[in-house]
């Protein structure tokens, strides 16, 4: 596996962001820091402007590999080991210049740095660290950086980088130990646990420095985050649900990534999935997500043993309201925040309006409407005064039946969604467009 030195830059640059368009980075900064006299750019809230590919992948940040050689062969990735492809690598200063002339032209607001593993983890962290380094002291980029920590690299590495990065992330690659036995024997659950919780450790006790000491350097002020594969491994919902809960819980990340399984190899090991990557499951994961960080749901409340996986044709939030209609319908004039909450059709921002509007009287349906709430879902869950907006029938089969109307369009949209080609910085005009439906949870 040879490294081809002689490519130019822009041949570097075509294979190395085609190499990392399975790294999902959708993701705002997280971290408010405006731009300073003899610096390049800021990470204020409009500072990372998000573009989508036909994909849904984001590709706001300069999104590549520092290398596409790695010493792992896990089965489920292109840049395996064993696989024979072109083999390159950017030089830091590489990696400095294109980010600059980059962000000069306005193409990006930011940086996504991830790296296959060259020679040795400390050899490919120490090589990221320097670009990075020479990024912010030597080029005075003061934009977005988010940057990859590679397992098993020495500690200090890893903390040198920190102080350099607004977001890093470790892939947790696959939900449980056994799938990473079966698809990444070269990697553990201890080598990617171990660095996640210096990073968590480090950044609770930096924030206690930045109470103390104005001055002293941010440590992943971003936080830091993960990402697993969707459908290479025969892990349910549940279990994936289970693991990003406690991911969230016990290392306090920012985000859990879900990216659904793409086959790009061929491997008795890999499932065939006629039926293409499994969009849908990723979009449904996402929703329970959502609901998890946001609304105060448990990963149990939500899927159970008996019940492992999420249902195809409804949203995780309507499926739960079907199976608690004990529970509904909900007065909209009386019900807490966190109740209004689990009622479909309701997001964040709808439920804090009706707590404020309700202050200086009753709302009814119109109000409602004005305020945001989704009443096509919403209606079959709540009462305004005591009144529903029409006779409707508290029953499972029956909501059912009028949910699945809206819900099945938005799956075959998902299901029928554009390639899996990552967005070009150069050839954005010949993507189709992406079409779906939107709507709160």
């Amino acid at each position: 596996m040879l490294i081809q030195e002689e490519l130019s830059v822009q041949e570097k640059l075509a294979i190395l962001s085609d190499a990392a368009k399975y790294d999902v980075a959708c993701t705002s900064s997280g971290v408010d820091r405006k731009g300073k006299a003899g610096t390049l750019g800021n990470t204020v809230a409009a500072g990372i402007c998000h573009s989508f590919s036909a994909d849904g992948r984001c590709i706001s940040l300069l999104k590549i590999l520092f290398t596409n050689q790695c010493i792992y062969d896990c089965k489920y990735c292109i840049n395996r080991s064993s696989n024979d492809v072109v083999r390159t690598a950017f030089t830091p200063d590489e990696v400095c210049s294109l980010t600059i002339e980059f962000y000069r032209r306005n193409y990006i607001e930011g940086l996504f740095l991830s790296s296959g593993v060259l020679y040795s983890a400390d050899f490919t962290m120490d090589l990221i660290y320097q670009t990075l380094k020479k990024l912010r002291e030597e080029y005075h980029f003061h934009g977005y950086i988010h940057v990859k920590a590679i397992p098993g690299a020495d500690p200090v590495l890893i903390e040198k980088t920190g102080f350099l990065a607004d977001r890093m992330s470790i892939n947790l690659e696959l939900p449980t130990a056994d799938g990473l036995k079966k698809l990444a024997p070269g990697k553990t659950r201890s080598k990617i646990l171990t660095p996640m919780k210096q990073i968590q450790k480090k950044i609770a006790v930096n924030q206690y420095e930045l109470m103390e000491y104005r001055r002293a350097p941010a440590f992943v002020p971003a936080g830091q985050s993960t990402q697993m594969i969707v459908g290479a491994t025969p892990e349910n919902d549940f279990q994936m649900m289970m693991v990003a809960e406690a991911l969230y819980q016990n290392y306090d990340l920012k985000r859990v990534f879900y990216s659904a399984f793409v086959p790009v190899n061929e491997d008795s090991s890999l499932p065939a999935l006629p039926g293409g990557p499994p969009l849908l499951r990723e979009h449904r994961l996402y929703q329970a997500d959502w609901l998890m960080r946001f609304y105060g749901f448990r990963a149990g409340e939500l899927l159970s043993e008996e019940r492992p996986n999420f249902n195809v044709f409804l949203d995780p939030k309507c499926d739960w309201a079907l199976r608690h209609l004990e529970l509904f319908p909900v007065e909209v004039n009386r019900a807490d925040y966190y109740t209004l909450l689990r009622v479909p059709g309701m997001g964040v921002k709808s439920a804090q309006r009706i707590m404020a509007a309700r202050k200086s009287g009753p709302l009814d349906f119109d109000a409602l409407k004005k305020i945001g709430v989704v009443l096509k879902r919403a209606v079959y869950f709540i009462t305004c005064s005591g009144r529903m907006m029409y006779p409707v029938k508290i029953d499972e089969d029956y909501i059912t039946r009028h949910l699945v109307g809206e819900e099945h369009r938005k799956v075959w949209d998902i299901e029928s969604s554009g390639t899996f080609r990552q967005l070009s910085l150069f050839d954005d005009m010949k993507v189709p467009a992406l079409t779906g439906t939107g709507g709160g949870l």
